[in-house]
């Protein structure tokens, strides 16, 4: 939600892993990106296997770019690279259940 001066909004940076979740709430500057909010969360220091050069980000699931400009109330999600192609895995499911 926006402060009342709007000069800044509140987002939420969130990354989770089987184990753990965490969603993380900010105040930034009005116009911040989404790397600036994962980089002010301190969620790189926290999790050190997110490499922004290999984890997609997103917006409430959809797919972002780092340098995309943040709205009041986003959430910043860190996607965790796949561990199967999905249509590799439908594909194998497939050709099992004709069996």
């Amino acid at each position: 939600m926006a402060n009342a001066d709007a000069q800044t909004i509140n987002v939420e940076v969130a990354y989770a892993r089987p184990d753990v979740q965490v969603i993380l709430p900010l105040e930034l500057p009005v116009g911040s990106t989404l790397e600036q909010a994962i980089h002010a969360s301190g969620i790189l220091e926290r999790f050190p296997e997110i490499d922004l050069n290999v984890n997609k980000v997103s917006v409430y699931g959809k797919l972002a770019r780092l340098n995309q400009p943040l709205r009041a109330r986003d959430r910043v999600e860190i996607n965790r690279p796949l561990i199967a192609d999905p249509k590799q895995v439908r594909k194998q499911r497939a050709e099992q259940q004709g069996k």
